[in-house]
């Protein structure tokens, strides 16, 4: 079977560091909010580890933004500009997901190098990583030192305001992971997709 490099190194080392970082910081975000029933770790611990996996994993944002911003991968993310394209493959994708795939259909979608995404996780990622995780990141710092950034805070409506988005988008990147991790699951072979996520290579087939 045809194999097709589809995930770069830098793509795989940014994709391991953030679903290693990101899972840091929910256990340590569960903590600190929780700190009364979860004893995994002191409080001074967990805000510690959370601190310092947040500033890792702002970097490797900028890293993963400048590998796609300069060079030709950017295309993965350019979405389908015909509109009606676009919501042909977007309804495909969901009949696939929500009924397809338990009647063992095909995949509507056939990834290449530079089109590896579907509809569904092209306006998604989009979405997520050119507006959510920047608001994560940009919440978090604020709330690191709240009388230096007080100005900013109160711009936003206060530290109430600012605590209820950094904990709103750590619920949905939850779920986000959840369900990446099992869509992930989703192939003809076991593990084929996380193996991909490890190699590079991905089976004609599967992507």
């Amino acid at each position: 079977m045809a194999r097709i490099y589809i995930n770069p190194l830098p793509v795989r080392i940014c994709h391991w560091t953030n679903a290693l970082g990101f899972v840091l910081l929910i256990v340590t975000g569960c903590h600190i909010r929780y700190a009364e029933v979860l004893q995994l770790m002191s409080f001074a611990t967990a805000v510690r580890v959370h601190n310092w996996v947040g500033f890792v994993l702002i970097a490797n944002y900028f890293i993963w933004l400048g590998f796609y911003l300069f060079t030709d991968k950017i295309t993965v993310y350019h979405p389908e500009l015909d509109p009606r394209k676009y919501y042909r493959a977007t309804l495909r994708q969901m009949l696939y997901y929500g009924y397809g795939i338990f009647r063992g259909d095909p995949n509507p979608h056939h990834a290449t190098a530079y089109r590896k995404f579907n509809a569904l996780q092209s306006l998604t990622y989009q979405i997520v990583m050119i507006l959510l995780v920047p608001i994560q990141f940009y919440s978090g710092v604020l709330l690191l030192d709240i009388e230096r950034f007080r100005g900013s805070i109160e711009l936003f409506g206060g530290v109430r305001v600012v605590a209820t988005v950094h904990v709103v988008l750590f619920i949905f990147f939850t779920g986000f992971i959840l369900v990446h991790a099992y869509l992930a699951s989703l192939s003809t072979r076991p593990f084929a997709h996380y193996k991909a996520m490890i190699t590079g290579y991905e089976d004609a087939g599967e992507a």
